[in-house]
């Protein structure tokens, strides 16, 4: 666009250039001064969008500059009379610009170094920790996670992002500490990583199989040795089967189970009946090992399955793979190519619900040799059917760093929501009244400002309810509304994260303004060039026609 703006300039010029000669050779000079006028005011109109002109303080009355330090110490700035924002440095946080109304933003990030930390709040216990970190430069670093006596615990080097992994041996609140470190071994940025490890829930599984297996014996005692609720019935013959019943009330159980040996023997109710089931929400997991009917997969559940070599291996486990299963390349048409996977896990949608293929046998020789390694196996395998324990209320990771005296939102979602009226903090001895915001429709938040750093306990309140109505509830799988807690940092921990979160939330900010703003300049009015033009039009009009 501006190089158009700049030829049409040009070629105004070169019109009136042109103009201006063929006059001035029937020496009519005042004809001449008015055609050049007339080029120029038009090139200047074309091109008024090349030049700028400095700002004057009629211009600047408008504008703020905003002062980060000033407002971090709980002055925030008066908006009267402004109409647009000026901004230097790495912004202002993301519960600062929420204050704000949209005006156009004067502002450009420095490029001074910052790096992005990635990883959740809270694990159950069992799984592993991950810790990612990213920079905004590409140098030799390593990435040291400690312990709360200074222990390292992981490590990791590379020029590029980094990630450590830990596993937690307990249940408990820790507050972990991570360091970067150049390639000369100095420290770039450290700061504490707080972790809540919790004990898990226990998943309520329904099995139901066709024939026994030292697998199934196998994968009965991983999941009784997590603390699962199991409903467990294995066919042993034509009318002689093993059970084991749930020791508590399963109403809709978190995961069903079944061999294909019991799927393809079921009746066409019995299938109906447990894929009724998933498409309102559940996880399906099927143990192909024993398969033998690859129509019905195929018309059923749209699995395309193909035989396989008898020496065949798949995974990282290196298990025998089933004697049937899907193409690892994933590129069926039609229905079946609904599924995706590898390493003999396939696993596809099913309305609400998902349901996973798992077309490898033999793990039970691993849960001596390698009860680990089997059990994250196994991890992996319910990950991907996204199998989880439902949480009647589920509290949301603030979008920024909490700090001291800083606005801290808390958010929660959740059937719970219901039955809380509000969230108490025992160490504040106050409790706030849950709060809707128009950013999380189907969340409910409160907010404070904490007074220091260190773990702040919270605990949604409950609505007072009748035992029988709590007892069904609970009877239903319905947990508690559980305690929960916030980390809040100290004002200098991971400067560089801090400088990359304000960043992050300025240029949200600047998205949502009306229009940008320009830096001390102002572009050259236009519309005196359109006078001068018009009047040396109607000038050379008039002498024509005298």
């Amino acid at each position: 666009m501006t190089t158009m703006t700049m030829w049409t300039a040009i070629g105004a010029l070169a019109i009136g250039v042109l103009s201006m000669v063929a006059y001035a050779r029937r020496r009519r000079w005042i004809d001449a001064l008015l055609a050049a006028v007339a080029a120029l005011a038009l090139a200047g109109l074309a091109g008024a969008d090349l030049v700028t002109l400095p700002r004057t303080a009629a211009d600047a009355a408008g504008t703020l500059t905003l002062a980060p330090a000033a407002w971090d110490a709980g002055t925030p700035p008066d908006l009267n009379g402004v109409t647009r924002l000026r901004l230097q440095g790495d912004g202002l946080r993301a519960a600062q610009w929420r204050d704000l109304p949209a005006l156009p933003l004067d502002w450009k990030p420095p490029d001074t170094p910052a790096l992005r930390l990635d990883f959740p709040s809270a694990v159950a216990l069992g799984r592993i920790f991950t810790l990612r970190l990213e920079r905004s430069w590409q140098a030799p670093g390593r990435l040291q996670l400690l312990a709360e006596n200074g222990q390292v615990l992981a490590e990791d080097k590379g020029s590029g992002p980094l990630a450590v992994q830990w596993l937690p041996p307990l249940a408990e609140n820790v507050v972990l500490r991570a360091r970067l470190f150049d390639g000369a071994g100095k420290i770039v940025d450290e700061g504490p990583v707080p972790l809540r490890v919790t004990a898990p829930l226990p998943l309520q599984v329904r099995g139901r199989f066709g024939a026994p297996s030292f697998d199934l014996r196998a994968l009965d005692d991983l999941l009784a040795g997590s603390g699962a609720v199991i409903d467990w019935q294995v066919a042993l013959g034509k009318a002689l089967s093993r059970s084991e019943t749930a020791r508590a009330p399963m109403t809709q159980p978190d995961l069903e189970i079944v061999d294909a040996a019991w799927f393809e023997h079921a009746g066409d109710a019995a299938r109906a009946a447990v894929l009724a089931r998933v498409a309102e929400g559940g996880r399906l997991l099927v143990l192909g090992a024993n398969a033998a009917d690859a129509g019905l997969w195929s018309r059923s559940v749209g699995l395309p399955l193909r035989p396989q070599p008898a020496d065949r291996t798949v995974g990282a486990l290196a298990l025998a793979s089933a004697a049937w299963n899907p193409n690892e390349t994933g590129t069926s048409a039609g229905a079946a190519a609904a599924w995706s996977g590898a390493g003999g896990i396939w696993t596809r949608g099913w309305r609400q619900g998902r349901i996973g293929w798992l077309g490898v046998g033999g793990w039970h020789r691993l849960s001596i040799s390698e009860p680990r390694r089997l059990a994250l196996w196994w991890q992996d395998v319910l990950d991907r059917l996204d199998v989880r324990r439902r949480q009647d209320l589920a509290w949301l990771d603030p979008d920024e760093m909490p700090l001291p005296r800083q606005r801290l939102a808390l958010c929660a979602r959740g059937d719970g929501l219901a039955r809380t009226d509000a969230v108490a903090f025992p160490a504040l001895g106050q409790a706030l009244p849950w709060q809707r915001r128009a950013d999380l429709v189907d969340a409910a938040c409160v907010a404070l400002w904490p007074r220091r750093s260190g773990w702040l306990a919270v605990q949604a309140r409950r609505v007072p309810q009748s035992a029988a109505v709590q007892a069904a509830r609970e009877g239903a799988g319905q947990s508690a509304p559980e305690a929960h807690a916030v980390y809040v940092y100290r004002d200098g921990d991971w400067p560089l994260w801090q400088r990359a979160q304000r960043r992050d939330a300025t240029l949200a900010y600047a998205a949502r303004t009306p229009a940008p703003a320009t830096s001390a300049t102002r572009p050259l009015p236009a519309w005196p060039f359109g006078v001068a033009f018009a009047l040396a039009m109607l000038g050379l009009w008039w002498r024509e026609r005298r």
